[in-house]
């Protein structure tokens, strides 16, 4: 299952996908709540194995727990619960799918970034941003105490307002760009679009959010929200059934829930033909 504050079903279409291919016992539904800590109950109480958890939930999911992966404590941030008997674990696959992007992707460590952002998803991606050797950037975030902890913790600096045009790297970890009431809003204005190399965004919903649409628009490179999404979907999986896809599962069931040109980044990523 999974917990968000706005439910789709993408999530559903990949994970039962990728359940009916393996011939796996396993339902895969996405709910919202108001009532976290009993819908966190009912994960215990039911016997339901586990659950990706979105905003708002990352953080505020926490303290109901009973163990913590040493990555998901290190960022302080959960968007996976595995439930062993009864006992409810907490992980972080956002960290590990935002890494490997990096880690493979056209942007330049040695060049500034900005990211926009200081939720629990934010947390990951500066911690993946930290360990890929990405020492000179911003966190621009409005909270006054969330995003000046989360810049203190991996040396970058801090601001409530976006700087002048010059990142090189541009990531969104806003709900900017989302379907809903922010879905036509830039997450950077024009000037920092076109003085940027990359545009990141963690968006999935839509595909492309007006910010990838501008830079693709501009000929940046572009990393998508469904890249992330599906990453650490597969990460999840793993976790629930402790079965690995193969890549061309994964690209088939990319396909299924996100469309073609998803399954093509995917297949291109993975050295498949497509």
């Amino acid at each position: 299952m999974s917990l968000s504050g706005r439910p789709g079903n993408a999530g559903s279409r990949l994970h039962n996908h990728l359940y009916d291919a393996l011939g796996l016992d396993y339902v895969y539904k996405a709910f919202t709540t108001t009532d976290l800590p009993a819908a966190i109950g009912g994960i215990r109480a039911l016997g339901i194995r586990g659950a990706a958890i979105s905003m708002p939930f990352k953080e505020a999911v926490i303290p109901l727990l009973d163990r913590l992966d040493p990555t998901a404590a290190g960022i302080e941030s959960v968007n996976t619960i595995v439930n062993d008997d009864g006992v409810l674990s907490g992980y972080n696959t956002d960290y590990s799918a935002v890494r490997d992007l990096l880690a493979a992707g056209p942007a330049d460590p040695a060049r500034p970034f900005v990211l926009r952002g200081s939720g629990g998803m934010a947390k990951a991606v500066a911690a993946a941003l930290h360990y890929c050797g990405f020492h000179e950037g911003m966190i621009v975030a409005r909270n006054a105490e969330a995003g000046p902890a989360l810049a203190a913790l991996y040396g970058y600096a801090w601001s409530a307002d976006l700087p002048e045009p010059g990142a090189a790297l541009l990531v969104n970890v806003t709900p900017l760009g989302m379907e809903g009431a922010d879905a036509e809003a830039l997450a950077f204005p024009e000037a920092m679009i076109a003085a940027a190399d990359v545009a990141f965004d963690v968006v999935a919903q839509p595909p492309r959010t007006p910010f990838i649409r501008m830079a693709e628009a501009m000929g940046k490179a572009i990393v998508t929200g469904t890249e992330v999404i599906v990453r650490q979907a597969i990460e999840q999986f793993v976790l629930y059934t402790g079965v690995r896809p193969s890549p061309g599962q994964i690209v088939d069931a990319t396909r299924f829930a996100h469309g073609e040109a998803a399954a093509a980044r995917l297949a291109q990523a993975y050295g498949l033909g497509g």
